[in-house]
C-alpha cells in the first residue's frame, strides 16, 4: 500500500471520527431556566428550529426553547453548535484532501482557529461575525484595560486577523500599500511586504490567513500571497491586468479573499471574471465566472462585499454581493446559478450576505438599497431563487457595518450612516425591537461574542449590547476615539482581547472577566 493511499485512508478515518463528534451529544451538564428556579441534568443532542434537544440522565429526550434558558446556557448552545459545525467542516476537508491525494495538507484550519480562540479571516473563523469565546466581561462600567497600543500601520480602513500568535493587517505608507504582520503579545512589527502602489485613501480589505500562507488584496486589485513567517512573496495577481477587473465605483477593492480547501476565491469584477477560483499555493486559475446579463440596477463591476459559502438547495456555492446583484456561483466549476438585484444600489454594495441553510439574507445602504430574505431551491438541475420578503431602504438597510445572525434573529445597525441598533426575526422580517438611537453616532460595525454584541460607531463610541430578542439592553459604553478619520475598521475579538484599529493606530483591550496576565 503506497504512502498516498495510506494518507487517504488516514484522512477518511479522521473524517469519520470527526463526523461522529459533530453528530454526537455533548457531555451531561446542569441546565437552568431563565428565571433560575428550575434545573435539570442533561446532555445536548441537537438544536433545531429554536429548540434545544436535551437527553436527561434517565434517557428521556426533551425539547426546550432556547429563549427559556439562562444566558449561560444560551452561550453554551451557540459555542457547542459552532464546535460541531467546525468538526463537520474539518471532516469534509479531510475527505476532499483524501480524494485529491492531498490528505496530509487537508487539516481543518477553520476548526483549529476556532478552538484556539483565533480570528483568521474577515468576520471570524466562519465569516459570520461571531466568536466562540466565553468568560468575557458582561458589563462595561469603564473602559476595559488597555493591554497595549501601537502606531505606525499607515492609513487605511482594513480590519485585522489573528492567527498563530500574529496579527495581520494592511496599511498605506510612503512607499505604497503593505501587508503587515505584528506580534500578538505586544504589537511589535515583525515584517511588512509591499502589495501595491499608493492609492486614494489606503487599503480597505482585510487579509486572510490559511496555514503558512497569508493573502491580501490592495485597493487597486493587487492580490498577494505571502509566507506567514517571513512575509516573503509567493505569488501575485492583478485583477485589472489578469482578469479585466473593475469596481462598481471609485473607492477601490475592499474584498477579503476566501480560502476554501485548496482554492482561493476572489472577486475581480470582470465581465468574464466576476469571480475567480485560484490554486491557493500557486495562483493558477482554476475557473472564472462571467457576469450574467440582468437588470439595470446597480453598476457593473465588483462590490465592496466578501464571499461566503452556502449549501443552499443542496448545492455548494459561493454567494457574493457584486455591483449588479447578489449572486450564487457553483463552487465546483464557477457556473452562475442565480442572481437577485432588488437590494443593490448604484453607489456601493457593501455588507457581506448572511447564509443559513436554503436562505440568504442580503442588504445594502444608500437611498436605493434595502434588505431581502431569499430562498434557494432545486429546479431543473439548477438553483432557483425566490424572494421571501423585501424591505425598502427606509424600512431596513445596513450601510457597511455588517450583520449577525443568532438563533433565528438578525442584529445590525439600520440606516444609511445611522447605525441604529435593531433586532429582526429572520424568517418574517419583523423587527422585534428597534431600530432606535444607540449611544454612538453615524454607522456602526458589529461582532458577537459571549452573549453580547459589540457595536463600534463611526464616531469612536464602543457599545456592549445584550444579544437577545427580548429587548434592547445596553450593558456599557466607552470612548475609543483615537487615531484619525472615521472608525470604520471592524472590531475583532480573539483570545480574550478586543482589537480596534483606527488608521495608523491599533489598540488591544483585555476584556476577560478574570485570568489577566
Amino acid at each position: 500500500m503506497g504512502k498516498r493511499t495510506l494518507r487517504g485512508l488516514a484522512a477518511l478515518l479522521l473524517a469519520a471520527a470527526l463526523g461522529g463528534l459533530a453528530c454526537g451529544q455533548s457531555t451531561s451538564r446542569t441546565w437552568t431556566d431563565s428565571s433560575g428556579s428550575y434545573r435539570i441534568q442533561a446532555a445536548m443532542e441537537d438544536f433545531k428550529s429554536g429548540e434545544v434537544h436535551l437527553r436527561r440522565d434517565d434517557g428521556k429526550l426533551i425539547q426546550v426553547p432556547l429563549s427559556k434558558l439562562s444566558d449561560e446556557d444560551r452561550a453554551f448552545v451557540r459555542a457547542e453548535m459552532l464546535r460541531r459545525r467546525n468538526a463537520r467542516n474539518e471532516g469534509s476537508e479531510a475527505v476532499a484532501g483524501a480524494r485529491s491525494g492531498n490528505a496530509a495538507n487537508s487539516a481543518g484550519p477553520v476548526s483549529a482557529a476556532a478552538a484556539a480562540g483565533e480570528w483568521p479571516r474577515w468576520r471570524g473563523p466562519l465569516n459570520d461575525g461571531k466568536s466562540a469565546e466565553t468568560g468575557l466581561l458582561d458589563r462595561w462600567d469603564a473602559e476595559p484595560p488597555v493591554a497595549w497600543r501601537m502606531r505606525g500601520l499607515g492609513s487605511g480602513y482594513s480590519s485585522l486577523v489573528v492567527s498563530g500568535g500574529k496579527i495581520f493587517t494592511m496599511g498605506e505608507r510612503r512607499d505604497g500599500q503593505f501587508l503587515i504582520a505584528l506580534d500578538q503579545r505586544d504589537g511589535t512589527e515583525l515584517w511588512a511586504t509591499r502589495v501595491g502602489d499608493r492609492g486614494k485613501d489606503g487599503p480597505n480589505g482585510t487579509p486572510t490567513v490559511d496555514g503558512q500562507l497569508v493573502y491580501a488584496i490592495g485597493i487597486d486589485g493587487d492580490l498577494l500571497c505571502a509566507e506567514v513567517e517571513s512575509g516573503r512573496e509567493v505569488w501575485r495577481k492583478s485583477f485589472a491586468n489578469d482578469f479585466g477587473g473593475r469596481m462598481m465605483s471609485g473607492w477601490g477593492y475592499s474584498e477579503s479573499p476566501l480560502v476554501d480547501g485548496d482554492r482561493l476565491i476572489c472577486t475581480p469584477g470582470g465581465a468574464q471574471a466576476m469571480l475567480a477560483a485560484l490554486d491557493k499555493r500557486t495562483g493558477r486559475v482554476i475557473w472564472t465566472t462571467p457576469m450574467q446579463p440582468g437588470g439595470q440596477r446597480g453598476q457593473d463591476g465588483a462590490g465592496y462585499s466578501s464571499i461566503v459559502i452556502s449549501q443552499g438547495a443542496g448545492v455548494k456555492q459561493y454567494v457574493q454581493l457584486v455591483g449588479r446583484a447578489v449572486i450564487g456561483v457553483a463552487a465546483e466549476n464557477g457556473q452562475p446559478l442565480w442572481a437577485y438585484d432588488r437590494i443593490v444600489n448604484g453607489t456601493a454594495n457593501i455588507p457581506t450576505p448572511i447564509v443559513d441553510g436554503d436562505f440568504v439574507f442580503c442588504s445594502s445602504g444608500y437611498g436605493d438599497g434595502g434588505s431581502a430574505l431569499l430562498r434557494l431551491s432545486r429546479q431543473q438541475g439548477g438553483v432557483a431563487v425566490q424572494e421571501v420578503y423585501y424591505h425598502s431602504s427606509n424600512e431596513l438597510q445596513n450601510h457597511h457595518g455588517g450583520m449577525v445572525l443568532l438563533d433565528g434573529y438578525i442584529y445590525m445597525g439600520h440606516g444609511h450612516n445611522r447605525g441604529l441598533p435593531v433586532c429582526v426575526e429572520m424568517a418574517t422580517g419583523r423587527a422585534v425591537w428597534g431600530p432606535q438611537r444607540g449611544p454612538g453616532g453615524d454607522s456602526a460595525a458589529i461582532v458577537y461574542a459571549d452573549g453580547h454584541l459589540y457595536f463600534r460607531y463611526q464616531d469612536g463610541t464602543m457599545a456592549l449590547i445584550k444579544a437577545t430578542p427580548d429587548g434592547y439592553e445596553l450593558k456599557g459604553t466607552f470612548r475609543a476615539d483615537f487615531g484619525s478619520g472615521p472608525k470604520w475598521a471592524h472590531p475583532v475579538i480573539a483570545d480574550g482581547h478586543l482589537y480596534l484599529r483606527s488608521s495608523d493606530e491599533l489598540v488591544c483591550y483585555d476584556i476577560r472577566k478574570s485570568g489577566r496576565d
